[in-house]
C-alpha cells in the first residue's frame, strides 16, 4: 500500500533523498533508483538468489512444501506482478496471484488461510491490524517505501519557510505521525519530549517555525495555492490525483530513518509459515533486478526498493510499532 501505504537499504548505505531537485529528472531517478539496487546487491545478491532458488526448489519437490502458492495484493494489475510470477514458474513454483479492491480484505483472508501471503500494507497498516483483530500477522520481506513530500508554491527550499507559517498535513492515524516527523527532519518544527507516535499536541510552538494545520488527507493537495498555507505534506496518491509534479517537493523524508520505517511494505505471512523456504524464495525474487525495474517505473520514480532489512529486523520494528500504538491509544 503506497500510502497507508504504500518502503529500505541499511542506515549506512540507504538512498537519502535531496531537500529538492528541479527539472525533468523522472527518467534519470528510475534509472539511478534501480542502478543504486543493482550495485549495492552486486554479484552477492546473484549468488544468493542462486542459493536460494536450489533450496526452494527441493523444498518445492518435497511434500512438505507447497509448489503452489497463493499471493493476495491490492494493485493486482501492476506488471511486476506478472514478472515475478513468470520468475517463480522457473523454478516450480506456482504462484497464484490474487486480487482485492479493499485494503481491508487481505489480512482477513491471509489470517483465515484463504491465501498464503500478502504484499499490499506498510508496517503501521499490518501492527494496527493485528492489535486490532489478535492476529499475529509476520512480515517475511521487504518490498518499498513511497517518501511522504512536502510541498509549497511559495517556497523552494525549507530554509525560506518563516516563522507561524501554516503547513497543511493529514490528520489521520496512519499519515499524521509521519507528516510530523517529516517536518521535524526538515527542522521546521520541534517536539515537547520524545513522541513515538507523535501528535499536533506534541509540537514546541515556541521552538518551531512554522504551525501544523491538520485536514483531510484528501484536502492537502489543494490547499497548494492557498493564501494562509505556505506548505502541505501530501501522499502520493493524493498529489498525483491533483496533476503535481513529483519531483518538484521542497522536502521528502530520508526513507532509512526512524520515523519512516513503520512505513516500509512488506511481504507478510502466517506465523507458523514465516521460515517457509518456498515462501522465502518468492521474497528474494521480488528483488530480482527485472522485478525491481517494474516497480520503480510504475511508481513514476517515487518508489524506493527496501534492501538490508531481513526477517528478524522487520519483525522487531513491527514489535515495536505494536507497542507504540498501544502507548499511544
Amino acid at each position: 500500500m503506497s500510502d497507508p501505504t504504500p518502503d529500505t537499504p541499511t542506515a549506512d548505505s540507504a538512498p537519502v533523498l535531496p531537500p529538492r531537485r528541479t527539472g525533468s529528472r523522472r527518467t534519470a531517478w528510475i534509472a539511478a533508483g534501480v542502478v543504486a539496487v543493482l550495485a549495492a546487491g552486486g554479484v552477492a545478491t546473484a549468488l544468493a538468489l542462486n542459493n536460494g532458488a536450489d533450496e526452494a526448489a527441493a523444498a518445492g519437490s518435497g511434500e512438505s512444501g507447497p509448489t503452489v502458492v497463493r499471493l493476495g495484493t491490492t494493485d493486482i494489475a501492476q506488471p511486476h506482478w506478472e514478472i515475478l510470477k513468470e520468475l517463480a514458474a522457473k523454478e516450480g513454483i506456482d504462484l497464484e496471484l490474487v486480487g482485492f479492491s479493499e485494503y481491508t480484505q487481505p489480512n482477513p483472508a491471509l489470517a483465515d488461510g484463504e491465501i498464503d501471503l500478502n504484499a499490499f500494507q506498510h508496517i503501521l497498516y499490518l501492527a494496527d491490524h493485528n492489535n486490532s483483530t489478535g492476529d499475529d500477522l509476520q512480515p517475511i520481506g521487504s518490498t518499498l517505501i513511497v517518501p511522504l513530500p512536502l510541498y509549497s508554491e511559495k517556497h523552494d527550499s525549507v530554509e525560506q519557510f518563516t516563522k507561524g507559517e501554516q503547513v497543511a498535513i493529514p490528520n489521520d492515524s496512519t499519515n499524521q505521525a509521519r507528516a510530523l516527523f517529516v517536518l521535524e527532519s526538515a527542522g521546521l518544527v520541534a517536539f515537547t519530549g520524545d513522541p513515538k507516535v507523535p501528535t499536533p499536541d506534541d509540537v514546541d510552538t515556541a521552538a518551531s517555525t512554522v504551525v501544523v494545520r491538520p485536514v483531510e488527507a484528501s484536502q492537502t493537495a489543494g490547499l497548494i495555492g492557498d493564501p494562509d498555507i505556505a506548505g502541505v505534506v501530501v501522499n502520493n496518491n493524493f498529489a498525483t490525483d491533483a496533476g503535481f509534479d513529483l519531483d518538484d517537493y521542497v522536502y521528502a523524508d530520508d526513507p532509512s530513518s526512524a520515523g519512516a520505517q513503520p512505513y516500509i511494505n512488506v511481504i507478510a505471512a502466517r506465523p507458523d509459515d514465516v521460515d517457509n523456504p518456498v515462501y522465502q524464495r518468492i521474497v528474494e525474487l521480488y528483488h530480482d533486478p527485472k522485478v525491481l525495474e517494474s516497480v520503480v517505473e510504475s511508481s513514476g520514480g517515487t518508489a524506493v526498493i527496501v534492501e538490508g532489512y531481513d526477517q528478524a529486523r522487520l519483525q522487531q520494528v513491527l514489535t515495536e510499532t505494536e507497542q507504540n500504538l498501544q502507548s499511544a491509544g
